[in-house]
């Protein structure tokens, strides 16, 4: 039922985004760029400490300019993900780590607070709100390299509890802050902050309990202390992924049909 939720979820957030696309067709501007910055993850490992265990993170975006108030961006991001027991202490006596890399797919609408473009003399600064929606792969693994999908850790191959094996993408509501700056007539620079709440609890493979496999495998219970059915992990929240930094976009002015004057914004 969860599920479905989140689909109607994405379906009124798309049809807001579209809809505002249709009635402002007549666009103005269009910015290419890149992003770099870094990315962390909160979760059953890291519960609470923003860019504990912090990697690099880069990608490409695509903003559609419609008015001085709203742009819809495209962005894919790729990054990387890391938790471990051993630097939280988010649980003692279980000793669990991963890793993962994230392929980010997101669409969201930005509003400005002031007006703005890039390329203005007087407009040529503003901090900005933006959500929308996302799509995701992942695939978590040990420290060492072992790849923990595919072992069950929490008895999805052995059918414990009919447990069964997770998938390896998801969606997202990304939603953030950040400021934009017109550096001259084509260049904009952006700083973000955004976060990613996630619909899976799966990305560093820590959910639910241990089955009674787990002391015979370092990969599920590493100290080999616990029983079926103790909890591993915290299955009532979903876990989450942040993206902050910077983008570099340069602007390709799209003009008007009906008026092929330039903007006055």
């Amino acid at each position: 039922m969860r599920e479905l939720k989140h689909l109607k979820y994405y379906g009124i957030v798309l049809f807001f985004i579209f809809t505002s696309l249709s009635a402002n067709a007549q666009h103005k501007s269009l910015e290419l760029g890149l992003f770099g910055g870094t990315s962390y993850y909160i979760g059953d490992l890291n519960p609470a400490l923003p860019y504990n265990m912090s990697q690099l993170a880069y990608g490409a975006v695509a903003r559609l300019n419609t008015s001085p108030r709203w742009a819809f961006r495209f962005s894919y991001t790729h990054g990387k993900l890391k938790g471990d027991d051993l630097k939280t202490n988010a649980v003692a006596n279980r000793n669990l780590n991963f890793v993962t890399t994230i392929n980010d797919f997101s669409l969201v609408a930005e509003f400005n607070f002031w007006k703005y473009f890039t390329g203005s003399k007087k407009s040529f600064f503003t901090p900005y709100l933006f959500g929308g929606v996302g799509f995701f792969m992942f695939n978590p693994k040990a420290l060492d390299g072992t790849d923990l999908q595919s072992r069950g850790t929490e008895g999805q191959n052995a059918g414990f509890d009919d447990r069964t094996p997770y998938a390896k993408y998801n969606f997202s509501v990304p939603f953030g802050f950040g400021f934009k700056y017109s550096i001259n007539e084509k260049i904009g620079l952006a700083f973000q902050w955004g976060m990613h709440k996630t619909f899976t609890d799966y990305l560093d493979d820590v959910s639910k309990t241990y089955y009674d496999g787990s002391v015979n495998d370092p990969y599920s219970d590493p100290t080999a202390s616990h029983d079926a059915y103790e909890q591993r992990g915290n299955s009532s929240t979903w876990d989450w992924f942040n993206f902050t930094g910077i983008t570099l976009t340069y602007k390709f002015d799209l003009y008007n049909k009906r008026k092929c004057n330039v903007s006055k914004w």
